[in-house]
């Protein structure tokens, strides 16, 4: 047992690793892992993709919370020489105008939440750019894994970011083909 997983072997010599959610366990033992996964989190969700962006704030399960909004930025195009080039300045001007919104609601909802831990999905990049912002130098302290893989955030797609972020992670591996 470490602070970020524990593993478990079967008598058949199949193995566990299951990953402590909200990493590091302060408590090395049976009941301080199980004491840990019990516990009711304030969890916040930021998701972030050049075309929309969604923040929440769980307390346990419920979401109290959240907000997701979108911006539009143009897809890339097949023109050639300065038209090419006029498209990539208006995608770039249009992506930073999204992540500054991002950024915005970010700020509002999750700043004043008093999270314990935070979960961050979609496009990685645009993740780390709003985090970069010195208004969510705390929040950003908080990020723990997983990075979820989401598409453009919704409300739908955010509520269940939010469930998928609370999910434990086991990885089973069967026993060596010898010993069966």
């Amino acid at each position: 047992m470490t602070p970020t997983s524990v593993t478990a072997s079967a008598s058949d010599g199949s193995v566990a690793v299951v990953e402590v959610p909200f990493a590091p366990l302060e408590e090395l033992s049976k009941d301080g892992l199980l004491a840990h996964v019990l516990r009711e989190w304030r969890l916040g969700v930021l998701l972030v993709r050049r075309g929309g962006y969604g923040a929440g704030v769980f307390a346990g399960g419920k979401l109290v919370d959240s907000k997701v909004g979108s911006r539009h930025v143009q897809g890339t195009t097949k023109a050639g020489g300065w038209s090419q080039q006029r498209y990539a300045r208006r995608r770039d001007n249009q992506a930073r105008e999204a992540f500054a919104a991002a950024t915005e609601v970010a700020v509002r909802i999750l700043g004043p939440a008093r999270l314990q831990a935070l979960v961050c999905g979609g496009d990685r990049r645009a993740v780390d750019t709003v985090l970069e912002d010195p208004r969510l130098k705390d929040v950003a302290g908080l990020v723990r894994p997983p990075f979820l893989g989401v598409p453009d955030p919704k409300q739908r797609v955010l509520e269940q970011a939010g469930a998928d972020a609370r999910a434990i992670r086991i990885e089973l591996t069967d026993p060596p083909e010898d010993s069966r």
